[in-house]
């Protein structure tokens, strides 16, 4: 099997530890690891390096390179410039087609941490396997959900096949927080990582069917990879790709009883923002996460950031709150308002005195 793993994002929801030069998949605070490199860790000494593929934008390919040295050179799919996820996917896909791969591949992504990997890898397995059984399907991975969280996507499931596989019935992208609330009372809905195992030709063939305007441009540039002409016809058409969301070009035309999914605990997150960063390292409780030179004083459930090395960042009293120091920028936000970051960060981007931050 191969496995592709997504690494293409700008995190801006991490600023200021996350920026355009180096985005948060790539920020090394997980005991000097980053998240590209942990996503890499779980999955080399089973499927083997030579079958993983980054794809990420092409300003990163170095950095790349230089966390995952061992990773052959040509594994690194380097994007011209960000189309949204279903570009990304069928970019890849049709890549390795055109290589002359043809069987089951994972679409993974590399921002997220694990507690599990064991099960994590066990369910890669089982889905390579119920693709080999059945190419034309989708297999879904699902985590089973810990608490009522309304900022992930959450997968219907219907009735059990066996152990741990489960009939699809539909996904459903952020709910309000109180049909949440009774979704995960119900216990027939699973937390949604955005992971599949497909077929390659299949999901090739629903690019034709779904999305025909994409796929004649993808067979332009299908044409031309592994041709002298790559770089060019790569960098002429990709930027023309409509930008739209896997889920809503390919995942939610095919119908529920072409798909599976795959339940399993994988101690999955997604800290998809700094106080979600703080939840998924030390919990949801009343711990601080603290890096760096740092001394609180009676604060609680906070993150607690500092980068510079000759500088202390001191606390007394805060309570549910993020502080992040880096060399050239500071934030302090109230953990309710850390989705805002990326509203600051489009104010910051429109000052050309401020922009040089980002």
């Amino acid at each position: 099997m191969k496995i592709v793993i997504f690494a293409g994002g700008s995190g801006t929801r991490f600023w200021p530890l996350s920026r355009k030069i180096i985005p948060k998949q790539f920020k090394r605070i997980f005991d000097g690891k980053s998240t590209l490199q942990l996503a890499v860790e779980r999955v080399e000494k089973t499927f083997g390096i030579e079958n993983i593929y980054i794809s990420t934008n092409e300003k990163y390919t170095s950095l790349v390179k230089d966390q995952i040295p061992q990773i052959p050179t040509a594994n690194i799919v380097g994007e011209p410039e960000r189309r949204d996820v279903a570009a990304a996917i069928g970019y890849n896909l049709i890549r390795l087609q055109k290589l002359g791969y043809s069987g089951s591949v994972a679409i993974l992504w590399s921002d997220h941490l694990m507690k599990n990997p064991k099960n994590f890898v066990s369910v890669l397995k089982s889905g390579e396997k119920l693709i080999k059984e059945n190419p034309k399907q989708l297999v879904f991975v699902g985590e089973k959900p810990r608490y009522a969280e309304n900022n992930l996507g959450w997968i219907h499931i219907g009735k059990q096949i066996s152990q741990d596989l489960y009939k699809y019935v539909e996904w459903y992208y952020k709910p309000p927080l109180e049909k949440c609330k009774k979704m995960f009372k119900s216990g027939e809905w699973v937390w949604n990582p955005g992971y599949w195992i497909v077929d390659l030709d299949f999901v090739v063939g629903l690019y034709k069917k779904h999305m025909p305007g994409m796929y004649k441009k993808l067979m332009q540039i299908q044409k031309a990879v592994g041709t002298t002409e790559e770089a060019h016809v790569l960098r002429k058409i990709y930027p023309t790709l409509e930008p739209i969301h896997f889920d809503n070009a390919i995942v939610e035309k095919v119908p529920a009883e072409q798909a599976v999914v795959l339940v399993a605990n994988m101690g999955w997150s997604d800290p998809g923002s700094l106080y979600a960063l703080k939840e998924a390292l030390v919990g949801n409780g009343g711990k601080n996460f603290n890096s760096g030179m740092v001394y609180d004083l009676n604060t609680t459930d906070s993150l607690l950031i500092n980068e510079e090395k000759n500088k202390v960042l001191a606390t007394i009293g805060l309570k549910n709150m993020v502080v992040v120091n880096t060399e050239d920028a500071l934030i302090v936000v109230h953990k309710d308002n850390v989705l805002e970051i990326s509203d600051l960060i489009k104010k910051l981007e429109e000052d050309d005195e401020l922009k040089k931050f980002v």
